[in-house]
């Protein structure tokens, strides 16, 4: 069996584990997403299947949840706030920037799978604005001419 339909064979028993439970659903998807890294729609129609949901009720709350992907994220996820106070000081252009540099619209991952460049709501460090993250790693006070040089970090 290849390791695609390992993970399928893995997914069904998570269904089936969690098929009869009310409110089975998300569980299904937390460990679905777990296992494959994302909620493709391949994946939405097997658990839309095996939990006798429609696709369109998997794909809501897929859609909904701020925790459920529905692609594969990077390894280095960077999030632009785009709150108030970071996007009055500057963070669309620094977002700008990230996407001419990494040479990705926001929402999508590099091709080789290093990074993902979100914007993202206000994270409470408006003090700090703008303000991004690279994973768990905080940078305040952002310029666009500093992006090369952080993200030249994560790529060494």
């Amino acid at each position: 069996m290849t390791e695609l339909g390992e993970k399928y064979a893995q997914l069904n028993q998570i269904i089936a584990r969690h098929r009869d439970e009310p409110g089975g659903l998300m569980p299904v998807m937390q460990e679905a997403q777990a296992l494959f890294g994302a909620l493709p729609m391949e994946v939405q129609e097997v658990i839309a299947d095996g939990m006798g949901k429609t696709l369109s009720e998997v794909y809501g709350v897929a859609t909904f949840y701020a925790q459920f992907a529905l692609a594969p994220k990077g390894k280095y996820v960077i999030s632009v706030c785009m709150g108030t106070a970071c996007y009055v000081k500057g963070a669309q252009a620094v977002l700008d920037k990230l996407s001419e540099y990494l040479e990705i619209p926001v929402g999508e991952t590099t091709e080789d799978g290093e990074f993902t460049l979100d914007a993202t709501r206000c994270i409470g460090a408006c003090g700090l604005a703008p303000v991004m993250t690279v994973n768990d790693d905080v940078y305040g006070r952002i310029t666009p001419d500093q992006v090369a040089g952080i993200l030249d970090k994560y790529r060494a």
